[in-house]
């Protein structure tokens, strides 16, 4: 995900193959292609991550978990709580 940007470098914004996004540096699995939907951001955006234990989430806001990886620490993304395609939907 920290390749994508607004200037025509979305290589994943627009992949809808089968598969399973893992973290660049540890190479540990978040999220698969089927908890997948198109969003206006330049960022791939997920319902769910692949295991609820693969992460940990920290509140940051009353709408909002900051997201790392359970066993790197590293930061991923942002949980937006019912902001996903559907009601009740989080959108990571």
């Amino acid at each position: 995900m920290s390749f994508c940007s607004f200037f025509g470098k979305e290589y994943y914004k627009y992949n809808f193959k089968p598969g399973i996004y893992v973290c660049s540096q540890c190479g540990h699995p978040l999220f698969s292609s089927r908890s997948k939907y198109e969003r206006s951001s330049p960022w791939p955006a997920f319902t769910e991550t692949i295991r609820e234990d693969s992460v940990t989430k920290h509140m940051e806001t009353l709408t909002a978990y900051k997201v790392r990886i359970r066993w790197f620490f590293v930061f991923i993304s942002h949980e937006f709580l019912n902001d996903g395609p559907e009601e009740g939907l989080s959108r990571f």
